[in-house]
Parts: structure tokens; C-alpha cells; sequence
């Protein structure tokens, strides 16, 4: 069926889009896949970062627009919203153009790795469709009102350096580079203190758009500060050694 693939190594999860033929859109079926393979993830506690890649000469083209109105088991901002809301850090690997709902797919994560020569653009207001709430959301708290505005009323096409210069990419490499500086950027997430690095990207993701829970940053705040793993940080530092963190 070539529904997105999930594999698990270690500390390091990875989704893969497997419908090149099809510029990888994403059908009812894909969707209810991808939400499972995201509890997958969430249930796994040794893993602390998620990729997300894609075969082929595209990332991903989107929801499927002839399955729009379509009955689906998971719908598709539920979907994009769980993978924001994802336990593990995530980086989208962007080796070819996005479009449409997969533009939302790429910033719903947590780092957006690119390379030269990639476009993107969303022509919801072209196809008459309205966004949901946190896809607009990401967009203005990653891109800033401007850009979205401009993205989402205009439906223009934008490429890699633009991409970049707004906040879209946070990563832009030569194609050749693309997949060295992902495993760099995943050896250093995977090598920080999980219960710091984890509760920090939960909490940044809702100051970001809003719904900051005082309450349970206070309580993460608190356990890092009681946690084996800042006395092996503060001992390693002072060693001037690399630490060796146990998520306790």
C-alpha cells in the first residue's frame, strides 16, 4: 500500500513517505497510519528524536484534494497537530518541494532541514479551502503575520533561500549536505538531558502559540531540577567531559 513507514533505532525514530510516484500526497488511509505510528513513538520512551523524510523527487504534496470531503477514520489537523504535539524532537527532512498541507506537516516540526533548488506554496485560498485554527497558527508563530498572510491569501510559489529567509527552513544545505547535517543536528538532540530537552520543546511549542500551562512547566521545571541527570551534567561539566544522561 505504500502507507508511511516507521522505524525505530534506538533514541531515533523515523517516518517515511512512501508514495514518490504520487509526488507523496497523503490519502484517508496515510493519515490513520501517520497517527498511529505517532502513539508509536510517544509510547517509546527511549526515543528522543523523530525524522520525517520522504522517497522520491518530492517531500509531499499534501492532502490528497480529490479526497477532500472524503470519509476518513483520523482527519488531516489532527493529524499534523499530533505531530506537533509529538514527546520526541522532530526534524523534517526536505529534500524535494512541499506543498499545501505538507507545508503545515513541515512546521508542525520541530527543526525543517532543506536544500537549494526546493519551493513550496499553499493554494488553500485558490482551492476555496479555509485552514484550520493551528495550521494558521504555525504559520504566523514560525513566519510572522506578514508572511503568512502573504503565503496563505496569495498562494505564491517561494523558493529555498526565501524559504529560509523567513523562518520556513531553520536548516539550508547543499542536496548532498542534507543528510550529514541531519544526523549531526540528530547526534546532538539525541545526546542532551531527555527530561530537560523534552519538557523544553513541549513547553516552547505552547508559549508559541499561546496555551502555555504554568502549572505543568512548573512541575517539569521541578523534576529536571531534582533529576540524576543534572548532577551528571554539572559533574561533567566541571570534569570537562562529555556527560552520559540516564532520563532520571
Amino acid at each position: 500500500m505504500n502507507t508511511p513507514e516507521l522505524s525505530i533505532d534506538g533514541a531515533i525514530a523515523t517516518l517515511t513517505l512512501r508514495r514518490p510516484e504520487q509526488a507523496n500526497r497523503l490519502g484517508p488511509d496515510d493519515l490513520a497510519v501517520l497517527a498511529g505510528h505517532i502513539a508509536t513513538v510517544n509510547a517509546a520512551p527511549e526515543v528522543l528524536v523523530l525524522r520525517v523524510q520522504a522517497t522520491g523527487k518530492y517531500f509531499c504534496s499534501g492532502y490528497d484534494i480529490g479526497r477532500i470531503g472524503a470519509t476518513r477514520e483520523v482527519a488531516f489537523d489532527e493529524v499534523i497537530n499530533a505531530l506537533e504535539d509529538a514527546r520526541p524532537v522532530t526534524l523534517a527532512l526536505i529534500h524535494g518541494g512541499v506543498y499545501g498541507g505538507a507545508t503545515d506537516l513541515a512546521l508542525a516540526c520541530d527543526f525543517r532541514l532543506g536544500v537549494t533548488g526546493i519551493d513550496m506554496f499553499m493554494p488553500a485560498a485558490r482551492l476555496g479551502l479555509h485552514f484550520y485554527q493551528r495550521g494558521l497558527e504555525r504559520y504566523v508563530s514560525r513566519l510572522g503575520v506578514d508572511a503568512a498572510k502573504r503565503l496563505f491569501l496569495t498562494a505564491e510559489r517561494i523558493g529555498a533561500e526565501e524559504m529560509k529567509s523567513i523562518g520556513f527552513l531553520t536548516h539550508l544545505v547543499a542536496p548532498e549536505a542534507l543528510v550529514q547535517t541531519a544526523d549531526a543536528l540528530t547526534t546532538t538532540l539525541a545526546g542532551m538531558a531527555p527530561i530537560a530537552l523534552l519538557g523544553m520543546k513541549k513547553h516552547l511549542n505552547r508559549i508559541a502559540r499561546g496555551t502555555l500551562d504554568v502549572a505543568d512547566l512548573a512541575r517539569d521545571t521541578a523534576r529536571a531540577g531534582a533529576s540524576a541527570d543534572l548532577q551528571e551534567g554539572r559533574a561533567a561539566w566541571a570534569a570537562r567531559r562529555s556527560p552520559t544522561f540516564t532520563g532520571r
